[in-house]
């Protein structure tokens, strides 16, 4: 059962397929954004989501003829932009995927069903605290929509693993926004 996927940019897609430059700019225009926002949360630096999200784009075009429609353009393009900045953070932060099981081991006695009340910049901010291996992946999860399975093939562990770090991800997440909440509190009452 092979449906192709209907675009709304369909002759957009065509144009770049016949190396029309004109129409790789719109088609940068309409996707940039949430392409930079994806490498932006999983690599932590502007410069470095700016450029990796660049040669994605590159990559995407010059590959455009692997597009069968099966999936959104915007679908197809982001596996590309996450595969990118994974492969970004691999070659030069060797180590910055703390994905042992036994790593940064968190003891949380907050009640996880508490409810924290904050705007989406302090959640996006205390994201970034995150260590990376818990940041890429909670964002691979909650934001960019992929399940256990994917992640753990993305990153070359097991779904198990990708379970048990989200869950880390989540817990640690509650305890910065918590820590965060009580220095306002405290600043607030002084």
């Amino acid at each position: 059962m092979s449906s192709n996927y209907q675009n709304i940019h369909q002759d957009l897609i065509n144009a770049c397929r016949q190396g029309n430059t004109k129409a790789q700019f719109e088609i940068y225009k309409l996707y940039y954004k949430a392409m930079y926002n994806s490498c932006l949360r999983i690599l932590n630096n502007t410069q470095e989501a700016e450029d990796v999200m660049q040669e994605a784009f590159l990559s995407a075009f010059d590959k455009i003829d692997s597009y069968k429609g099966e999936v959104s353009f915007g679908a197809w393009l982001k596996r590309i932009v996450v595969n990118k900045a994974l492969d970004f953070l691999k070659k030069n932060k060797i180590n910055s995927l703390p994905l042992d099981e036994k790593i940064n081991q968190i003891s949380v006695e907050e009640d996880e069903n508490s409810e924290i009340e904050n705007n989406v910049e302090e959640i996006t901010k205390a994201i970034e605290q995150l260590p990376s291996g818990y940041r890429i992946v909670l964002s691979l999860y909650l934001i960019e929509g992929y399940d256990h399975e994917e992640i753990g093939k993305i990153l070359n562990i097991s779904a198990s693993t990708s379970r048990s770090q989200y869950n880390r991800a989540k817990k640690k997440l509650i305890q910065i926004l918590q820590n965060s909440t009580n220095k306002a509190l405290k600043r607030r009452i002084k």
